[in-house]
């Protein structure tokens, strides 16, 4: 099996960015709002980050760099190389903007999604990505997950991949309660809703939950997996049910699904997509059929249905 973008030859691995904050609530929006107001001027980004962004943010300096770095790698804002310009997003907008669809992300469907842009972004989360795609372990101490990835990239200095380690476990389990942090410790970060890593008996030593995903909608899922298609084989109008299950990057790696998880989704392929995606099992050969019509760029279009979905729910 390919090991994925993170072993080649000329990959730079990237073990900082976020200051050591996990993602904490409010962040997103703070920053997608802040992005919002001023994009329209021609050169925005000292407006965004420069020093009035301490009184903005209500918060210091670190604070406000690593309020930057998660809204990036979340996909909500871009910086285009080459200018001094902010904007936001197809993504930001849809979960933020003045008509959002969940802009206190009160729904795990805005979880997942961003789970996935984090767990996916290999140039700038190499610990993430590595963690969900590489690492084959389900149950880990923290040393030995930090041995691991030293052992991957010995070049990087071992206190920046401990920093990035202890903010990745903080922003999936958060921090283990004890006598001295209270429960609002562990749930600092949104992502620990979604129960992907847990604590073990130990202090240290954590679990990756594989399995079914049932606050995962369906819409995220097809999004995942078009994005995912999208980077590994675009040209190809098939897609093999090994690669979604298996391949780094893949839905079935970055959810944490088993093989009977992905299956069941990609069986509801035909009537979620109106027959554009297509479950087959011809000749012995198990994979989707793309309609050659669909574009890649629809893929946030399912994510809409996911919350269509919920509001039929609430109204009925």
């Amino acid at each position: 099996m390919a090991r994925g973008p993170l072993y080649n030859q000329d990959y730079k691995p990237q073990f900082s960015g976020h200051e050591t904050f996990p993602l904490r609530y409010g962040w997103l929006k703070k920053c997608f709002d802040r992005v919002a107001q001023t994009e329209d001027e021609p050169a925005n980004k000292a407006l965004c980050w420069g020093d009035d962004a301490i009184a903005v943010f209500g918060v210091g300096k670190n604070m406000v760099a690593s309020i930057r770095h998660w809204a990036t790698v979340a996909g909500v804002i871009e910086e285009p190389v080459g200018t001094n310009k902010v904007t936001t997003t197809v993504l930001g907008k849809l979960l933020f903007g003045p008509d959002g669809v969940d802009p206190y992300l009160e729904s795990p469907n805005s979880l997942w999604l961003i789970h996935w842009k984090l767990a996916t972004d290999w140039k700038k989360k190499t610990t993430w990505y590595w963690a969900f795609s590489n690492y084959s372990a389900v149950t880990f101490e923290r040393d030995k997950f930090i041995e691991r990835l030293q052992s991957e990239w010995p070049s990087s200095a071992k206190a920046t991949i401990k920093n990035d380690v202890a903010c990745f476990l903080n922003t999936y389990a958060g921090q283990p309660i004890s006598g001295k942090g209270g429960r609002d410790d562990s749930l600092e970060s949104p992502l620990a809703e979604l129960g992907l890593i847990k604590h073990v008996s130990r202090r240290d030593e954590y679990r990756f939950v594989r399995g079914q995903k049932n606050t995962l909608g369906d819409g995220v899922f097809i999004c995942a997996l078009l994005e995912f298609w999208q980077e590994f084989s675009p040209a190809s109008s098939t897609l093999s049910f090994e690669a979604i299950a298996h391949e780094p990057g893949s839905p079935g790696r970055i959810f944490l699904l088993d093989e009977n998880d992905v299956a069941d989704r990609l069986f509801r392929l035909d009537a979620l997509t109106d027959n554009d995606l297509r479950w087959s099992e011809t000749a012995g050969l198990k994979q989707v059929i793309r309609n050659p019509d669909l574009e890649f760029g629809s893929a946030l279009d399912f994510v809409r249905n996911d919350f269509k979905s919920a509001d039929d729910r609430e109204a009925a």
